[in-house]
């Protein structure tokens, strides 16, 4: 699919999307302030954390005294757990989210009434930003419950004047069976769930491409430009990344405009970003690889201050819109895989994975430890042609020293059959670590 321009047409932009920088940071900096006398006077953590760095609320009037405020992180959140974070009475927060809690107690995230209607808003937005407009039939297969996906998308796809099909995850042959027979524009759903309702397609005999589907709003985990290339080309439709984590909303913090695909807007009215070095948390200046960290700026149940997000990025000028955007995310730091001292990313395999002929995107990360040394065996599925042994074994070679010359590990390739990975009915599980 190719880019659209530029500029989109001014109707398409709210009030804080046609603001100036000056006018944005004028409005950052009273929200700021306002934030942290909130998180001060109501959030016992942060008057703590506040007093132990010698920080009066006063003394923080905007953006220039942010550095000097202490990070969150997952520790503090699960520390507090579960309502010792909110900032308003707990009769007062009209529905909670949690994440997966994989690596111990989830992150409970609570929402007042304004904000859900803020979520709702800025949902709106991206979506909007992405292409889908009032009128639009989204089906939107992202997880309901707990996590914030389904109910997140739903709730700003109606803001939007949609008709939202809330079908949630999983049963993929009833995925293909209801966009075949209601014909949405718009299909909200993760990367690689993407991938698997595509398989679901070309299982059924039915030509995708040939569906109504012309906007893909994919989120919740890392992918690259090449898995984007693969899903538009297969599909003929716009892909495009939308952003956003439990702990400061869920999505909707930012999402690519479908005018020039080259990054996530991230709509610094209400969630001010920046980039820190993540193993000093030194602040770095936009354009430098780093960690990102998020303050909200009117969150009422949980605001946070200077959220550390874990995922690897840079800060860069806003194009479509006056606001920054970040680069598509790298990788996270508490995902990458230290393989014989080299650090290894799953979406560094999957950039090579997707660009070599004879490969589906379909793959999956083994790390084992046979004699005391580090082994990563990568398993990815044949493409639907590549069906003789020896061609097989080929691409495996050719796969082995694309990935030892762009990344410096050595890996094992074994190519299987088609369709016999697991499948995403949600979020994809890449890694298995077998090394314990």
């Amino acid at each position: 699919m190719t880019t659209l321009g530029l500029a989109p047409a001014p109707e398409l932009l709210d009030d804080a999307e046609k603001m100036s920088r000056d006018e944005l940071t004028d409005l950052q900096n009273r929200r700021l302030a306002d934030t942290v006398a909130r998180c001060y006077k109501n959030v016992p953590h942060y008057r703590k954390a506040m007093d132990a760095a010698g920080i009066a609320p006063g003394d923080v009037t905007g953006l220039g005294q942010l550095a000097a405020l202490p990070f969150t992180g997952k520790a503090e959140m699960r520390e507090n757990y579960p309502f010792g974070l909110f900032a308003v009475p707990r009769h007062e927060v009209r529905r909670l989210h949690a994440s997966s809690g994989t690596t111990g107690r989830p992150v409970i995230a609570g929402y007042t009434d304004a904000d859900l209607d803020m979520w709702a808003d800025v949902v709106a937005r991206s979506l909007r930003a992405a292409g889908v407009r009032a009128g639009d039939l989204v089906h939107n297969a992202y997880g309901y419950g707990l996590f914030t996906g389904g109910l997140g998308l739903h709730d700003g796809a109606q803001r939007l004047g949609c008709t939202v099909v809330p079908v949630s995850g999983g049963m993929t042959a009833r995925q293909v069976q209801l966009i075949n027979d209601l014909a949405p524009d718009v299909i909200c759903c993760t990367p690689t769930y993407l991938l698997t309702v595509l398989d679901g397609f070309a299982d059924a005999g039915i030509d995708v491409r040939k569906a109504s589907l012309r906007i893909a709003v994919l989120g919740a985990e890392p992918w690259t430009d090449a898995m984007r290339d693969d899903l538009e080309e297969r599909a003929g439709l716009h892909a495009l990344n939308i952003y956003g984590l439990t702990e400061v909303i869920g999505p909707g913090v930012g999402c690519e405009c479908v005018e020039t695909k080259d990054g996530i807007t991230i709509w610094e009215d209400h969630f001010y970003p920046e980039i820190v070095d993540p193993v000093t948390g030194v602040p770095l200046p936009d354009g430098e690889l780093g960690e990102l960290v998020f303050t909200s700026l009117t969150k009422q149940a949980m605001p946070v201050l200077r959220y550390r997000t874990r995922d690897l990025t840079r800060l860069l000028p806003g194009t479509a819109r006056p606001m920054r955007r970040i680069e598509r995310i790298s990788g996270r730091t508490d995902d990458m895989l230290i393989i014989r001292g080299v650090n290894v990313f799953p979406t560094q395999i999957e950039e090579i994975v997707v660009a070599t002929p004879g490969l589906s995107p379909h793959f999956i990360l083994e790390l084992t430890r046979p004699a005391r040394m580090d082994q990563l065996t990568i398993k990815v599925e044949a493409s639907q042609g590549l069906s003789d042994p020896a061609n097989r074994e080929s691409v495996a070679g050719r796969l082995v020293h694309r990935i030892r010359d762009r990344i410096g590990v050595t890996a094992t390739v074994t190519v299987v059959d088609p369709a016999t990975l697991e499948r995403s009915a949600g979020k994809l599980r890449r890694v298995y670590d077998l090394r314990q």
